[in-house]
């Protein structure tokens, strides 16, 4: 019989492995760059240091050191990266030049899945290829994330800039929980990670479990049950804020169904880490919307300071439609809120400017799968466990 390798030991003898070696390793997950390379290639920000140019092409995700190259690229001096461009695009020369010539710059940021997407995708393309140059960024960038962490355990959306949205502790966009994960993949030894020394891994620990124990205490309660989580916290008190002016101060069901799924991931969770799962679990049934589902409709075509659009979007009845979730639910009633620019919070989708409704996501799916599948897997784990 054929002794099978752990997966850990698997990949710490692939990254051991010469450069090249290792080719057969399957290449980096890069879905976490998505959302920054939409912005980068979709959303108007003219203060960008460089800017998409038309249909501009982008490396294919086995192109591991291509890509990893470009991570490379864009990491500041300080360990962190700049958000809203694409690690997978094939850039010009004069675009290398423009991101050199701003490695110094202090515009590093979380926010829209930045930073620490770049810092788990240099540790497996480290894995893959051997390359030293990888672990190191790798590292810079685990350092950053450690040094940026607030004392209570939380994270602001950028760092080291301030501003008064910027220092929020935030967990919209991937911010909080996208952190906390790749700290405790690192904490863990996760297969990525499985070269990473002890000392920088008792680090990371220290800090997911720092960061764990202040996500319970921002657990929202009201009329003396627990909620889910906000899209921003105040980074003192902890209690939900608004962020943008179409960002009020809520209950966020996305937020809270990423919050939950990184606490079921602890291994031997405690009575209150379950408790708060729970809870969650229970508000995310409560405020499930049924009968409704959202649609695209032709319009003129307009344009607008962030973007352009030729269509609206609307709520119409349907039976048969899959649950909703709002993506803001106003807390103590429960009751989806939304806003345009000015700032002014209303009760539905058609109340708000055709600006905003076209230019943001109102409705959101995902605390579906989590209900059906993964909670009660992780539910019914539990119990078949011996106590």
């Amino acid at each position: 019989m054929k002794r099978r390798l752990g997966p850990i030991l698997f990949w710490q003898l692939l990254a051991a492995l010469p450069i090249g070696a290792a080719s057969t390793v399957p290449p980096p997950d890069v879905s976490g760059f998505r959302d920054s390379a939409h912005h980068w290639r979709s959303i108007n920000q003219p203060e960008r240091i460089m800017q998409a140019l038309p249909e501009q092409p982008a490396y294919a995700p086995a192109q591991v050191r291509e890509i990893a190259d470009n991570v490379l690229l864009f990491q500041r001096e300080n360990g962190g990266w700049p958000k809203d461009y694409d690690m997978q695009a094939v850039l010009t020369p004069a675009q290398r030049e423009q991101i050199r010539a701003t490695r110094a710059n202090t515009d590093t940021s979380y926010d829209n899945h930045t930073t620490h997407t770049q810092t788990a995708y240099l540790a497996a393309a480290y894995v893959a290829t051997g390359e030293p140059a990888y672990r190191d960024g790798c590292v810079r960038g685990l350092r950053f994330m450690l040094a940026s962490q607030y004392p209570n355990g939380g994270f602001p959306q950028w760092w080291p800039k301030g501003g008064t949205i910027a220092k929020r502790i935030t967990l919209n966009d991937g911010v909080m929980v996208g952190i906390l994960n790749v700290l405790q993949d690192a904490a863990e030894g996760r297969p990525a990670f499985a070269w990473l020394g002890a000392g920088l891994r008792a680090e990371c620990a220290a800090a997911a479990a720092k960061g764990t124990a202040c996500l319970l205490r921002m657990q929202i309660a009201a009329g003396g049950r627990k909620a889910g989580w906000g899209q921003q916290h105040d980074e003192t008190t902890l209690e939900t804020v608004g962020a943008r002016t179409f960002e009020p101060a809520c209950v966020s069901p996305a937020d809270t169904t990423e919050a939950v799924r990184f606490l079921m991931r602890l291994p031997q969770p405690a009575p209150d880490i379950v408790a708060a799962i729970e809870a969650a679990a229970a508000w995310l049934e409560k405020t499930k919307l049924t009968g409704i589902r959202v649609e695209r409709v032709p319009a003129p075509p307009a344009e607008f300071f962030r973007h352009k659009a030729d269509f609206d979007v609307v709520v119409v009845p349907d039976p048969a439609a899959r649950p909703l979730w709002a993506r803001m639910v106003e807390v103590g009633t429960d009751r989806p809120i939304f806003a345009s620019r000015d700032g002014v919070k209303v009760y539905s989708l058609a109340e708000v400017d055709r600006e905003r409704r076209t230019g943001s996501g109102w409705y959101t799916t995902a605390p579906q799968r989590l209900l059906e599948t993964e909670w009660p897997r992780w539910r019914d784990g539990r119990a078949a466990r011996p106590r």
